[in-house]
């Protein structure tokens, strides 16, 4: 199948032949207008607006085939030849380049059924848009042409299904949205907000950035806005507007510088202030904005640039450029005559023409110095696009070196060929593109990914404004992506220019962090980076910052006052240390210290009436037993033990049974006496002498001991951690084991208690000489109300109250026997002696009226 274009475009170009030729696409002027000829024919683009960085973008690839056609080393026996198009900053300019050169500029060629055919170049560098890029990728890919570019960013041109034979010597969006989200992360700017420029470079940069943002985690938008191509008064107003009111003080921008003064008019006419500005590589570098108007609100600027480079001799062949009085009519050299005409601000002429209006306009010799030109075109201290053309050539130059150093045998493709200069097709060039890796001059290493992606490295730019109203534009880092994919960013912080009056990174979230001790409530129907710091419940701690739930403490643990951290929780029991434990000890060995008094006491006067009678060795029997009462309630305080557990009640039980058992036959002992009193009734004390009242007593007692000893023996009592009382401590407590066994231990106390109530309110009434009886009546019934009354206090009592109402009952019951029993005889003998005869107890014993 035979095709042709239908006529020769007539564009802007450079060209130089050779055996091979490679083609290139530079912007080298920013705007276009089609002629005005009134024909049926397509009217052919008039480019204006020149571009010296643009031009000397496409003067850096000239030098780079220069270079290497100078090289014995590269490609020997080979000379490169280069056809370079001025794109003119149009889509369709650039589509008419691409056609041009896959097409041989007009000639016919050959295509087969499958729409595939060679065309006259071997490989494109270019283009500069991402757009332009895209569209003309997508071209040249039906030819599987090798396409490197060396500024078009899209991460869609990474899709290896729609652009098969496309390759970059700059990173693509997708690494320079990671490498912004590392520098948000380093300075925790987690409220940002984003413009872009409204085509495929900021559409596909915004939705990389928003997917990114959201997978980490690292932040939220506060806006995203859509920078209008052209000066939209009204739109950017609004935009200009949004900023202002925001409370978020960092932006980035992906988009164009043109977007960009387009925008800063605005921003200088609305004094927006306080921001901090991150710029993508578009424009971190355009000097175009190193203005004194905007300076005071860009300074500061972070910006991601293009990794930078030195050319040796790029300079001097820069320098060689001029144009030829023998070639100005020549259309290869009319970029050459536009550049002369901008630097010099002078016109080009044919003799013998004037040119209506331009009469007062210097006229261009041709023999100007370009050297003695300050400009813009020859400072090469920050070449970044051009490094990245130079890296592009030269790609494409040791693939065709590859390619011819086969060896046929041991070829890659199908027989184990190889393929040949003569014959070459592009997909074969594009096997070697792929597989290319080597060193610059620079110490750079090129090579590109499954992707055709370059090795991802990125400078970190920062704007500066001096006081002498200049800019300065410093590298103050480098990102970059590690073997493992990790992302490394490296900045020298104390060379970064903040322009803020405290000369620090600003502050930009949408709420504070939340502390530890505290988690991170959403607020309704905002972002994820507006929430309420809510503090932890108790019981429940957060011990990181921004966290988003509390976890529960272990049960043995508990959250401290601040809520960060989990500490064990406290272990509660009747303390001696506690008031109330001292309390309770000093009122048990007050008690004891009583009993030992009286004990002194009877022991001195033990020969008296009043403690000789009714049998003075229960007295002191009673007295002893209550002693050991006292002191059985200590057992009580402190951290309960298995030992202190099990003795407690123990010696609880017999003690309080040992004494209930002396009262129990005292009483019967009265009543014994007074019924022998009685005619007839001598018979009743031989049942109770001195040895059938130690029988009883011991008799009673042991009964008590067996229940204590088949109770540990069962099911003894032990020493509990309960966590159900309280939710910030531990009881420890005894619990009984056996309720049952303990309640028989009880019951068996109060049996005896009701039993000698009961015989002692029968004697109540007998003579004065038998009068202990009212008080063995008094002091059962204090102690049986006391024990009446712990029951239900015990029972809805938790942890050590408990304890302490044991405790008290035990103290209380003891006292209470005590003064009952030895109070009245104890007032005689220290202080009524003259009662304490045996005359004055008989004269007492004389029957009432």
């Amino acid at each position: 199948m035979r095709m042709g274009l239908q006529r020769q475009f007539n564009l802007n170009g450079m060209h130089k032949f050779g055996d091979v030729v490679l083609g290139g696409i530079f912007e080298i002027n920013f705007f276009s207008a089609f002629s005005e000829h009134f024909t049926s024919e397509p009217k052919d683009p008039i480019c204006y607006g020149f571009d010296l960085v643009g031009f000397r973008q496409a003067q850096t690839m000239a030098f780079a085939v220069d270079e290497i056609n100078r090289n014995s080393k590269l490609l020997p026996n080979i000379s490169l030849g280069y056809s370079l198009y001025d794109s003119c900053g149009k889509l369709g300019i650039s589509f008419r380049a691409a056609l041009s050169m896959t097409s041989g500029r007009g000639e016919p060629f050959q295509l087969n059924e499958s729409c595939n055919g060679k065309p006259p170049v071997l490989g494109i560098v270019g283009d500069t848009s991402s757009t332009r890029t895209i569209a003309v990728s997508s071209i040249v890919s039906l030819y599987s042409l090798p396409m490197v570019s060396f500024f078009a960013t899209c991460s869609c041109l990474s899709d290896r299904s729609r652009f098969p034979s496309f390759f970059r010597t700059i990173p693509s969006d997708a690494f320079q949205v990671r490498a912004m989200l590392k520098i948000l992360r380093r300075f925790n700017w987690t409220w940002v907000g984003l413009l872009i420029s409204d085509e495929d470079y900021g559409r596909h940069a915004a939705r990389l950035f928003q997917s990114d943002l959201a997978q980490s985690g690292g932040g939220c938008l506060a806006y995203l806005e859509v920078l209008p191509w052209v000066n939209d008064v009204a739109e950017l107003q609004r935009i200009v507007s949004i900023m202002k009111k925001s409370t978020s003080h960092v932006v980035i921008v992906f988009a164009h510088p043109s977007n960009m003064l387009n925008l800063m008019e605005e921003v200088v006419k609305q004094n927006v202030t306080g921001l901090q500005w991150i710029a993508s590589e578009a424009w971190s570098a355009a000097k175009v904005l190193h203005t004194p108007s905007y300076m005071p609100f860009l300074a500061g600027t972070l910006g991601i640039a293009i990794r930078r480079g030195e050319i040796p001799g790029l300079r001097d062949f820069l320098l060689t450029i001029r144009p030829d009085n023998d070639t100005l009519s020549s259309q290869d050299n009319n970029l050459v005559k536009k550049f002369w005409e901008h630097i010099f601000r002078c016109k080009f002429v044919s003799a013998g023409m004037e040119v209506e209006g331009q009469t007062q306009e210097r006229r261009c010799t041709g023999n100007e110095v370009l050297r003695n030109i300050e400009t813009e075109f020859l400072d090469l201290s920050n070449l970044r696009p051009e490094y990245n053309v130079y890296k592009a050539v030269y790609a494409l130059a040791h693939a065709l070196h590859d390619l011819l150093q086969c060896v046929p045998g041991s070829g890659p493709f199908k027989g184990q060929s190889c393929a040949s200069l003569q014959g070459l097709e592009p997909w074969q060039m594009v096997y070697y593109l792929q597989r290319v890796n080597f060193t610059t001059d620079f110490g750079d290493q090129v090579s590109f990914d499954e992707n055709g992606d370059a090795l991802p490295i990125y400078d970190v730019m920062n704007w500066r404004w001096l006081p002498d109203r200049s800019t300065e534009v410093n590298n103050v880092g480098e990102v970059k992506e590690l073997a493992s994919k990790v992302i490394d960013l490296i900045l020298d912080e104390e060379k970064i220019f903040w322009n803020f009056e405290s000369q620090k990174p600003p502050e930009s979230v949408c709420s504070k962090s939340c502390t530890p001790g505290t988690r991170m409530a959403r607020k309704k129907g905002e972002p994820l980076c507006c929430f309420d710091c809510i503090s932890c419940s108790e019981g429940k701690v957060s011990n990181r910052t921004d966290s988003t739930e509390c976890t529960s403490c272990p049960e043995s643990f508990w959250s401290n006052i601040q809520r960060d951290h989990c500490i064990p929780k406290s272990m509660e029991f009747l303390s001696y240390v506690e008031p109330l434990g001292i309390s309770l000890t000093a009122a048990s060995l007050s008690g004891t210290l009583l009993c030992t008094i009286v004990l002194g006491l009877f022991t001195r006067h033990r020969t008296t009436p009043v403690v000789r009678a009714n049998n003075s060795e229960l007295s002191f029997l009673i007295l002893l037993s209550l002693k050991l009462c006292f002191l059985c309630s200590l057992l009580f305080i402190g951290q309960p033990r298995l030992w202190t557990c099990q003795f407690r009640h123990v010696a609880f039980g017999i003690s309080f049974v040992l004494c209930i058992s002396c009262i129990l036959v005292k009483t019967m002992v009265v009543l014994a006496v007074f019924k022998s009193s009685k005619p007839g009734g001598g018979g009743s004390l031989k049942w109770f002498g001195a040895v059938q009242q130690r029988g009883t007593v011991l008799f009673l007692t042991l009964i008590q001991a067996a229940v204590c000893i088949t109770w540990l023996v069962s099911s003894s009592p032990a020493p509990h951690e309960n966590t159900e009382y309280y939710n910030d401590r531990i009881v420890v407590e005894c619990v009984v084991g056996s309720t049952v066994g303990f309640g028989v231990l009880l019951g068996y106390i109060g049996f005896l208690a009701i039993l000698s109530f009961l015989l002692a309110f029968l004697a109540r009434n007998l003579p004065d000489n038998f009068n202990e009886a009212k008080f063995i009546t008094f002091s059962t019934l204090v102690f049986c109300a006391v024990w009446i009354a712990f029951i239900p206090a015990y029972i809805n009592s938790p942890g050590k109250y408990a304890d302490a109402v044991e405790v008290f009952a035990i103290l209380s019951s003891s006292f209470g026997l005590l003064l009952a029993l030895f109070g009245p005889k104890c007032y005689i003998i220290l202080l009524k002696p003259e009662k304490n005869t045996k005359k004055a107890l008989l004269r007492r014993g004389t029957p009432r009226s």
